[in-house]
């Protein structure tokens, strides 16, 4: 007789487990029952146990666990609150390696700078600045050019989130609020989540401008700065308003002369 092929199909196949009893194999693990206490229960081999819920997604107990939503909001109108926050970079004071190649060139030690930004919740329009500190006096100045800014483009500000830091609890912010009459809201302690815009705006920042390549000079990032923030508000899509720019969702749309 002529060779043939071994078949590849197992000389015994598995039977199948009845879906009742996958069901209340489901059904323990959901009570947070150890598969060994299962498989005792249901009168099955630990083996199969293991097997019919990783198939589920259930080989862990921590998988039950349930994950708390992010429940995202978005204010009605320009103006109704403005989350700001800083982000500290390192200044720049010449090339460093990235830009010259020689790992000698190093910048340690050249200090801080801070980017402040104040983002309307609604339209995401953000203003920004590049200042050597974050303290007080800098913070509350920031606040005044930001509003100032935002009322150009017809937007009144009516409230505004920070974090807890120094600057935002000393008495200088807090009476600067009372005479702009502006509502002043902090988030809870260690949830930066609660600031989450503000939070996102950073990350994009980051990626798309401080760090998008290398700068020689922190002057020279500053001016980029600029350039960047404009090309946010008016030219670049947000996905989490449906793909529009920032500068479009202002009431009227009659801001757009202002991009110049």
């Amino acid at each position: 007789a002529g060779l043939r092929d071994r078949s590849s199909r197992p000389h015994r196949l598995r039977d199948a487990t009845p879906e009742a009893v996958v069901n209340r194999i489901e059904a323990l693990r959901r009570q947070r029952r150890t598969m060994l206490a299962i498989a005792v229960e249901v009168g099955v081999s630990l083996p199969t146990v293991a097997r019919l819920l990783k198939a589920r997604g259930l080989s862990r107990l921590s998988a039950l666990d349930s994950v708390p939503q992010i429940v995202r909001y978005e204010r009605e109108r320009p103006g109704e609150l403005i989350h700001i926050d800083t982000k500290k970079l390192g200044r720049i004071v010449r090339p460093s390696h990235r830009v010259t190649g020689n790992r000698r060139d190093s910048v340690d030690g050249a200090g801080w700078e801070f980017l402040h930004l104040a983002v309307d919740d609604h339209s995401r329009l953000a203003y920004t600045e590049v200042l050597m500190d974050e303290k007080k006096e800098s913070a509350t100045a920031f606040l005044l050019r930001a509003l100032d800014w935002f009322a150009a483009h017809g937007v009144a500000v009516e409230r505004v989130m920070t974090d807890n830091g120094s600057a935002y609890k000393s008495k200088l912010w807090r009476r600067a609020c009372q005479a702009l009459e502006v509502r002043h809201l902090r988030t809870k302690p260690y949830t930066p989540k609660t600031n989450g815009k503000a939070e996102r705006f950073v990350q994009t920042s980051m990626r798309e401008w401080a760090y998008v390549r290398p700068y020689q000079h922190s002057a020279e990032r500053r001016a980029q700065l600029a350039v960047w923030n404009r090309y946010y508000n008016h030219r670049r899509p947000h996905f989490g308003i449906g793909r529009k720019t920032p500068i479009s969702r202002l009431a009227g749309n009659n801001v757009l002369r202002n991009d110049t």
